[in-house]
């Protein structure tokens, strides 16, 4: 491949600028709590990329998904041939409250410290936006000509399941997505050392779907002195803790069953079906998504009831976080419903589970730009246990995966820091996804 074509010479400028980009990204506080009310930022840090885009040349795309301050910014680069599917390349721009009194850096001062650059979002996912950002604006100064559209998507409200992003614009523009047949976007292309010296990098062929279930029961009030029958938060703390003991089926999907065979492979470990969740135990940080992907799961987050101490309120409400297997939507709804009982009334928004195969152009040119950077590279599938913005672009037949490439230190607990406390990302990280990036787009 032509090292100057694809930017890996001297004079390459994204990898020049990508830590840069994603400090001034975490800076912008975009928190998404799910509360329009309390929504800050998404606005802002659309502005500041339309801007990155801007200076370079491209003719931008600003919208408003629906509700006011949920910004989002599309633009295209043709490529050679206008017949071949165009490659969305996506991210969202949105991030999960933090406590500051909590981190050992603020979360939103995208601080470069001991080799890593700090803050809410560096892993979840401004550092694909800003790896992702930096790469197009090179492609534009250069004149790159890729192989195919390249159409570069920033999106608000993925920490909310999208609906007031990515859902939105499927419904209501996807001409802004006219011919794209993939997809690129987060949770996948990281590295995990399964072995000394053994590096995997995980592409994410599939996701569990989700239901966010709002729970009520409804009793009688009455005074907390007398003897009560029907209270509601009784019922309901019963029905909850019926949910949190239940285990639902051992289900080993066919991107499970591939990612484990292939660190046996790798590794001569051994995946028992009958003792599984101790065997992926054994695998370190990446356990705790194997792990949940290994059957459905139903968390419950939240639970609100009463209003003083001594009255029995008339009701009790709780939210569940539920995320279920491809093909499971129907059997776990059931199962739900048959564990929480007949008091127990359930509402819920939903998005459905989503997978794709390991296999075809895309995924050998993902594995090819990653063993460029580094020869030692193995390349696995796997499941993520969480939803993302695919979700919604499967909607108009994309074909997506999880690829956000960075070669991480064996000691990191990088799953951990998906939504956690000190979330950062190696600097050199960022470098090594960038200059992965450049070549797989050149090049896909």
């Amino acid at each position: 491949m032509d090292e100057q074509r694809v930017g890996t010479g001297r004079n390459v400028k994204a990898v020049d600028e990508v830590v840069g980009l994603a400090s001034d990204l975490i800076r912008i506080d975009t928190t998404n709590t799910g509360d329009p009310d309390t929504l800050v930022g998404e606005r802002e840090a659309a502005e500041y990329v339309a801007e990155k885009l801007s200076d370079v040349g491209y003719d931008v795309t600003c919208l408003e998904s629906g509700a006011k301050g949920r910004g989002n910014v599309i633009v295209r680069l043709p490529g050679a041939d206008p017949t071949r599917g165009a490659l969305l390349i996506q991210g969202h721009l949105d991030v999960v409250p933090a406590e500051a009194a909590d981190w050992t850096v603020p979360p939103f001062s995208g601080e470069v410290k001991d080799g890593y650059l700090w803050g809410r979002g560096a892993v979840d996912m401004k550092h694909m936006v800003a790896m992702s950002l930096a790469i197009a604006r090179q492609f534009k100064r250069d004149n790159v000509l890729p192989r195919r559209d390249l159409i570069f998507a920033y999106l608000a409200d993925e920490e909310a399941a999208g609906f007031h992003g990515a859902g939105w614009l499927v419904d209501h523009r996807p001409d802004l997505f006219e011919g794209a047949t993939e997809a690129i976007s987060e949770v996948g292309g990281f590295s995990i050392t399964v072995a000394d010296d053994v590096r995997a990098y995980l592409i994410e062929t599939a996701e569990k779907g989700l239901m966010w279930l709002r729970l009520r029961v409804e009793g009688t009030a009455g005074h907390g002195s007398m003897i009560q029958r029907d209270n509601p938060v009784a019922k309901l703390a019963a029905a909850v803790t019926r949910l949190d003991q239940h285990r639902f089926p051992q289900i080993v999907h066919p991107a499970v069953a591939e990612f484990l065979s292939g660190v046996t492979e790798l590794t001569g470990m051994e995946f028992p079906e009958d003792d599984l969740d101790a065997a992926v135990g054994r695998l370190g940080g990446i356990s705790r998504i194997i792990g949940a992907t290994l059957r459905d799961t139903a968390n419950v987050t939240m639970f609100n009831a009463g209003y003083k101490a001594n009255v029995v309120p008339s009701l009790a409400t709780a939210a569940v976080d539920a995320r279920m297997l491809p093909g499971r939507e129907e059997a776990m709804l059931a199962e739900l419903q048959e564990v929480l009982g007949p008091e127990v009334q359930m509402e819920w928004d939903g998005l459905p589970p989503v997978e794709t195969t390991f296999d075809g152009a895309l995924v050998d040119r993902m594995t090819r730009a990653l063993q460029a950077e580094d020869p030692a590279a193995h390349v696995l599938p796997y499941m993520v246990s969480a939803g993302t913005d695919a979700k919604s672009f499967s909607r108009l037949g994309i074909r997506s995966f999880g690829f956000a490439p960075l070669r991480l230190p064996p000691d990191l607990d990088f799953s951990a820091l998906f939504h956690g406390v000190d979330e950062r990302v190696p600097t050199d990280a960022l470098v090594f996804g960038t200059r992965v990036l450049l070549r797989l787009l050149a090049d896909c």
